[in-house]
C-alpha cells in the first residue's frame, strides 16, 4: 500500500480532542493493545491512555502479554474484538500477525489507530508515534561524531518491527556517508533483556572489536550498561531509546552516551481522545484509502516528536518529567 505522509498540526488537533465531557457514554469501550506490558516505555503509555480515559469518564483497558510475545499479542487482539470495543489502539510487534486481526475489527465497524509500531499494510486509520527513520539518523549521527567517522557498531533489534527497520535505516543512510563505519553485527535480541545481557558479556569476554553499540529498543542499552559497568569497560560509544529509568541512570554514570526519548505518554493520549472523536463523528467509510485522498478528515501520520537526552540535559529532563507526573 503506497504511503503519503502527512501530518496533523496543534491547530488542526483542537477540535478532535476538545470534546465536550457530556457526550460521553461509560459503556464506551477502548483498548490499548501493547506487546511488553511490564516495561516502563508501556507503563508511561498506560498512564497517557488512562489519563485521557478518566477525562473522558470512558471505559479503557491497557492489555497485552508481559513479555514479548508477537502470538499472545495476536491473541490478545482476537479477545479484544470478542469484546465489542469501541476503539483500538494497537503497537504492532509483529505485522504479518496483525494485519488480518486489524482487518477484521475495521471489517465490524471498529476503529483501530495504530501507535509506536506501525501495521502500514493493514487498514488501521493511521499511525501515531514517532518519526523512527529521523530517530535512527539522529543516533547515527552522534555515533559518527563519536567515533570520528570510524569504527565498528553492533546494533541491537527486533527485525520484524516495522519501526525498528526504520531506525535502523535511518543508521545505515548515514553511515553509508561514512565508510570506515561499520556494522559488524545486527542482534535479533527478540525482546529478551537477558539475550542483550548475554550477548554483549560474551563480545566483552571475547574481546570483539566493538566501539559503539546501537540500540534500538528501550530494554536493550540498559543491559549492555549493566555489562559495561560490571566489567569496568571505558571508551564504548552506547545510543539508546527511550527514558527508561535504568537508561537515565546509565547516562548520569556516563555508561551510555545519550538516549532518543520517544513520547509514549502522549502517543496514547491523543490516540484514545481520537478514537473517540471517531466513535462520536464516524467516519463515512472506515475503508476508504484515506491516505490517498487529498481531502482525507484524517492524518495519514501524526508526529509525536522525540527528545535528544544526554549528560548534559538528563537532570533537567528528569526533573521536568517528575513535575508533569506529579501534576498528572
Amino acid at each position: 500500500m503506497p504511503r503519503f505522509i502527512s501530518f496533523l498540526t496543534p491547530v488542526l488537533l483542537l477540535p478532535l480532542v476538545n470534546c465536550g465531557g457530556s457526550q460521553h457514554d461509560v459503556q464506551e469501550k477502548y483498548f490499548l493493545i501493547s506487546a511488553n506490558t511490564k516495561v516502563p516505555y508501556w507503563q508511561e503509555a498506560a498512564a497517557g491512555f488512562n489519563h485521557a480515559a478518566a477525562q473522558m469518564r470512558v471505559h479503557a483497558e491497557f492489555v497485552g502479554p508481559e513479555t514479548y510475545d508477537p502470538k499472545a499479542q495476536h491473541e490478545q487482539f482476537q479477545d479484544v474484538l470478542k469484546q465489542k470495543p469501541t476503539g483500538i489502539l494497537v503497537s504492532a510487534s509483529a505485522p504479518d500477525l496483525l494485519n488480518q486481526d486489524i482487518d477484521a475489527a475495521v471489517a465490524q465497524g471498529v476503529p483501530v489507530i495504530a501507535i509506536d509500531s506501525d501495521a502500514p499494510d493493514s487498514k488501521r486509520l493511521f499511525f501515531i508515534g514517532t518519526d523512527n527513520y529521523r530517530a535512527g539518523v539522529t543516533g547515527a549521527r552522534m555515533l559518527a561524531k563519536g567515533l570520528a567517522g570510524k569504527g565498528n557498531v553492533v546494533v541491537f533489534t527486533i527485525p520484524e518491527q516495522a519501526n525498528l527497520k526504520d531506525r535502523l535505516r535511518g543508521y545505515t543512510d548515514v553511515f553509508a556517508e561514512h565508510p570506515q563505519i561499520h556494522i559488524t553485527q545486527v542482534i535479533d535480541e527478540h525482546g529478551d533483556p537477558g539475550a542483550v545481557f548475554d550477548r554483549t558479556m560474551e563480545m566483552v569476554e571475547k574481546g570483539a572489536k566493538v566501539d559503539a553499540f546501537a540500540c534500538l529498543t528501550s530494554i536493550a542499552a540498559p543491559e549492555v550498561a549493566e555489562v559495561l559497568g560490571r566489567k569496568n569497560v571505558t571508551g564504548k560509544l552506547v545510543v539508546a531509546m527511550d527514558t527508561d529509568p535504568r537508561t537515565l541512570e546509565g547516562i548520569q554514570k556516563g555508561l551510555i552516551t545519550a538516549t532518543i526519548g520517544q513520547k509514549p505518554f502522549t502517543m496514547a493520549y491523543l490516540g484514545a481522545k481520537l478514537l473517540d472523536d471517531l466513535h462520536h463523528h464516524p467516519l463515512e467509510s472506515l475503508t476508504t484509502n484515506w491516505p490517498q485522498d487529498s481531502f482525507s478528515p484524517i492524518p495519514t501520520f501524526v508526529d509525536t516528536g522525540a527528545t535528544l537526552i544526554d549528560k548534559s540535559n538528563v537532570e533537567s529532563f528528569i526533573r521536568a518529567r517528575n513535575s508533569a507526573t506529579a501534576a498528572k
